[in-house]
């Protein structure tokens, strides 16, 4: 099975309890190459401090990113328990600043709301009403009734933003979609009046039903004011399947050995805006029924992963070339109208940006690779599960390093409870093919 996470930061370094032939579901991992005899600069020890700091200080590399990376390698290719490192372990003169630096605010970790902030979009009206109404999910949890004091608030001031911004929402909208945005909007104003009512009921229960309804009203109208397609896929990948805008599909799981849940079904959003090339290469695979019938194959309270096919390819062979079809590394930057192929943030220097698709929600979707190529990803997929001290939001080393091209928005919880085994029934399209270009799969009939 592909794996996950490298460790560009240390150099001959692996425990000496890691073994290369360790498999998952029978498939063999890649193993960590080029790593060789665990030693002091990567251990919990503190009598070692001092000599770690002097090493730190002479190669000019971050002691904190270097214990990350080893870490979740080794969590994420053997599925052992990770490392710890001293917590008083400190850089000195790194050229990576520290990770808590890259943290701007509280970390957005809802899949609707980084959707939303994701679209290639810049009208600060319909921004202004999407804030107060996310905001409710943190009024809610003041205990009982007096949470809606708070939600409001918020209800008021989005109601206010709408009235004063609609017009300049209205003037966002692509003029091939206006009708229908200018209807998304009509609901969005009816549905804040009947909230406010709701909170005047003081009917707490009816609240969260409501904010997901109306969110999903601002996000169509924010997916309204998207004109085409933002950006120019580079020419090398111009024939590849390729996704100009969203999708999404349904993934029902059968779930083998839990009495309390037989089944699943999955609904994950995919953004081709933000990842054409890795969400249109997966929508190409889920048309070919490439995942139908395949087993969950790595499940570990860290990543549910699947996609490794029988035999000894580790990818989708692609009947017209009988070779592996493998696709860039593909990340958009914030700021950035157009993603970097091929190479990694860190490899661009670019140690404090920050994607427009982090890891931040729990299901987080993204392509599995060969740690040492960029370029290696074919058909594994995982979802990140597990936020911890090595991978906080807005601050872990999964950012910039491998390509995330959706987010499960339904049912996501249930990741956690899907085991080895578990059988991926089938995976349909249900919104969105026909934002797929190129698909190879109807040349192959």
């Amino acid at each position: 099975m592909a794996a996950i996470i490298p460790c560009h930061y240390c150099v001959s370094l692996t425990p000496k309890w890691f073994n290369s032939n360790t498999t998952h579901s029978g498939r063999l991992s890649y193993p960590l190459r080029g790593l060789r005899g665990f030693n002091a600069r990567c251990s919990n020890q503190p009598s070692h401090h001092s000599e770690v700091q002097d090493n730190l200080n002479e190669k000019s590399f971050s002691f904190k990113k270097c214990a990350i990376s080893i870490a979740l390698a080794v969590g994420l290719i053997t599925g052992v328990p990770t490392l710890g490192w001293p917590t008083n372990a400190q850089a000195a003169n790194s050229v990576f600043s520290d990770l808590s630096v890259l943290i701007s605010g509280p970390p957005i970790k809802d899949p609707g709301a980084l959707l939303r902030y994701a679209l290639p979009i810049d009208n600060k009206a319909i921004r202004e009403v999407q804030k107060p109404l996310e905001d409710i999910t943190e009024s809610l949890k003041i205990a009982g009734v007096k949470a809606l004091d708070s939600v409001e608030r918020n209800v008021r001031q989005a109601s206010r933003s709408l009235k004063q911004g609609k017009s300049l929402i209205i003037s966002g909208l692509a003029e091939s979609k206006k009708e229908h945005g200018v209807e998304l909007l009509s609901k969005l104003e009816a549905g804040i009046d009947e909230l406010e009512l709701i909170v005047q009921d003081r009917n707490r229960d009816a609240v969260a039903p409501k904010q997901k309804e109306l969110l999903q009203y601002v996000g169509g109208v924010e997916e309204d004011m998207v004109d085409g397609f933002p950006f120019e896929v580079p020419e090398e990948y111009q024939n590849m399947p390729l996704l100009k805008g969203r999708a999404a599909v349904d993934m029902k799981v059968k779930i083998k050995d839990n009495p309390n849940l037989e089944e699943c079904v999955f609904h994950i959003v995919l953004d081709g805006y933000n990842a054409p090339v890795t969400s249109g290469n997966f929508i190409d695979l889920v048309q070919r029924h490439f995942y139908d019938g395949m087993e969950i194959q790595r499940a570990d309270g860290f990543v549910v992963q699947t996609g490794d096919p029988e035999g000894p390819a580790e990818g989708f062979i692609d009947p017209s070339t009988e070779k592996t079809r493998t696709i860039p590394l593909e990340i958009t930057v914030n700021g950035e109208k157009a993603p970097v192929y091929g190479a990694t943030l860190e490899e661009l220097g670019l140690y404090k940006a920050q994607t427009k698709l982090p890891f931040n929600a729990f299901g987080t979707m993204a392509m599995a690779r060969d740690e040492f190529e960029n370029n290696s990803a074919s058909s594994q997929i995982f979802w990140l599960l597990k936020e911890s001290e090595l991978t906080p939001s807005n601050a872990n080393i999964l950012d910039g390093r491998y390509a995330v091209f959706g987010y499960v928005t339904e049912n996501e919880d249930f990741l956690a409870d899907l085991k080895v085994g578990d059988v991926i029934e089938s995976i349909q399209v249900v919104s969105g093919l026909d934002n797929l270009v190129n698909p190879s799969y109807k040349i192959a009939g």
